[in-house]
């Protein structure tokens, strides 16, 4: 997953995400508010680490735009010194996600990390085998069907399609694309992910007609559109 940390303490940054990296993340830091809004609008996350005292701004001010923006499709948690049980309720009243005091342990912070994002993921999508419409996905053997036809994917393929089915309506970042799907964005090829989102539209049949399309969008990166009933999930 992808997490931005929001603290105007460098420690604070580099305490975080040295921890989360460790744990599969992958992680920004941002020091003051604007320059996080400015990234949260360009990029995809997952999930903010937010302190309340930011040099431009209050955190909770910050909370509250960022709910603006991405609604509930990001996870949002509290990261501060202030321990008054009034704070405490404000931040969760303007829509934070989970509360932690400084100082804590790089254990505690993963932990609430996780808890709150497989709060955010619906327990269909952790099952082994999920299904969308008409096709079905085992993440065990990464193999694909459309109804009763297996499709051939590779390992980048079938996970960058799952990626997409698995965020229906959710539009996401060329960079959160690369880094979920590869990992790394460093030595890659800027074409490389246009050209295995066209193999996995061809591959997967993905046309409004079969319920599901990828869209472009310009600057950006791409969604995934689903038509018909249950178009809304």
């Amino acid at each position: 997953m992808r997490i931005a940390v929001v603290d105007d303490d460098d420690e604070v940054i580099d305490f975080a995400c040295a921890a989360l990296t460790r744990a599969g993340h992958g992680c920004a830091g941002f020091r003051d508010g604007a320059s996080a809004l400015a990234a949260l609008r360009r990029e995809t996350f997952d999930l903010v680490l937010l302190d309340w005292n930011l040099p431009d701004s209050a955190g909770i001010d910050l909370l509250r735009s960022i709910r603006t923006i991405a609604a509930s499709a990001i996870g949002i948690i509290m990261i501060t010194s202030r321990s008054d049980k009034d704070d405490i309720a404000a931040a969760l009243h303007a829509g934070a996600d989970d509360y932690v005091i400084k100082p804590e342990s790089a254990q505690v912070i993963v932990a609430r990390v996780e808890a709150v994002l497989r709060r955010a993921v619906p327990q269909a999508l952790q099952d082994a085998t999920v299904r969308f419409g008409s096709y079905t996905f085992d993440r065990r053997i990464e193999r694909a069907w459309i109804g009763d036809e297996e499709v051939a994917l590779s390992a980048k393929d079938f996970r960058l399609a799952l990626t997409f089915f698995e965020n229906l309506h959710r539009a996401m970042s060329r960079g959160y694309l690369l880094e979920t799907v590869w990992h790394s964005v460093a030595d890659l090829p800027t074409r490389t992910l246009d050209v295995h989102v066209s193999r996995i539209r061809a591959k997967l049949r993905l046309t409004p007609d079969n319920g599901f399309r990828i869209v472009s969008i310009s600057g950006y990166g791409y969604r995934m559109e689903r038509f018909g009933e249950g178009a809304g999930g």
